[in-house]
C-alpha cells in the first residue's frame, strides 16, 4: 500500500513568508534583541534547527530552554501571521489530496520540519490539516532525516505491514529527497517552493515537477 508523506511549506502550501516573520517577531520580543540581517537558512530545515541558529547568530544561547521558548512564542504569533500575510495553497494540491483521502489503498500523512502545533497552525489555516491523519513533525529532531525516521515509525502505527519502498515523500527542497533516501522512499521533487527546477533535477529524486498540477503519472503509480 503506497504511504505518501508531504512536506509542508513550499509544498503543500506558500505561507507568504508568514512562518518566518512570526519567528524573527518571536526573537525580537521574546529576547529583547535587535534582529541583524544576517540570514539564517529556512529552506527544508526543521523549526529546532531554525530556532538554534536564530539564536546563536545573535549572541544568545541555543539550550533547550531557550529554543523550547523561542519556539513557543513563535507559536502564539503565527496565527495572526497567517492572517496577515495571506498565502496560497501550491497548485494541485486540494484536488491531488481530496482524490487520495477517501481511497482505502492509499495513505496520506505529513515529514515537516514544523513543529506539530505549527503544522496544524498552517494547515488548518488553508483547510488541509483534516486530511492528514499522523505524521513526522520537527519537536523532537533537529535533523530532517530523523523526523523522516519518526515519520515512517507513525506511519507503521497507523497502517500495517508499511514497507520503506512503498513509502513516497514529497517534497519541495534537496533535503526532502536527501531524507526520502534515509528511509529507503521513493523521492517526488516539486518547484512550488525556493529551489528551481533544474536544481532538483540534479537532486536524483525519483520524480520532479514543475508543480502538481497534474499528477497522472503518480497517480499510476498509486493504483
Amino acid at each position: 500500500m503506497p504511504v505518501i508523506l508531504f512536506d509542508i511549506d513550499g509544498t503543500l502550501v506558500r505561507t507568504g513568508g508568514a512562518g518566518k516573520a512570526a519567528m524573527e517577531a518571536a526573537l525580537a520580543e521574546e529576547f529583547s534583541v535587535a534582529l541583524r540581517a544576517e540570514e539564517v537558512p529556512y529552506s527544508g530545515r526543521t523549526d529546532r534547527a531554525i530556532s538554534a541558529d536564530l539564536l546563536l547568530a545573535h549572541d544568545l544561547d541555543p539550550s533547550p530552554a531557550n529554543v523550547a521558548r523561542l519556539i513557543d512564542a513563535y507559536l502564539d504569533r503565527l496565527p495572526s501571521a497567517l492572517q496577515q500575510f495571506g498565502g496560497v495553497i501550491c497548485p494541485g494540491i486540494s484536488e491531488l489530496v481530496a482524490e487520495l483521502h477517501p481511497r482505502d489503498d492509499v495513505v496520506l500523512g505529513l515529514l515537516t520540519g514544523n513543529v506539530r502545533r505549527g503544522a496544524a497552525h498552517k494547515l488548518g489555516h488553508y483547510g488541509l490539516w483534516d486530511y492528514f491523519p499522523f505524521g513526522g513533525f520537527g519537536d523532537d529532531h533537529a535533523e530532517r532525516d530523523d523526523v523522516a525516521r519518526s515519520a515512517l515509525a507513525a506511519a507503521r502505527n497507523h497502517a500495517t505491514d508499511v514497507d520503506p519502498a512503498d513509502v513516497w515523500v514529497i517534497g519541495d527542497t534537496p533535503l526532502d529527497v536527501k531524507c526520502a533516501r534515509a528511509i529507503g522512499a521513493k523521492a517526488v521533487a516539486v518547484a512550488t517552493g525556493w529551489h528551481p527546477l533544474d536544481e532538483l533535477q540534479r537532486t536524483g529524486a525519483d520524480y520532479v515537477f514543475a508543480d502538481l498540477s497534474d499528477p497522472g503519472e503518480l497517480l499510476a503509480r498509486w493504483t
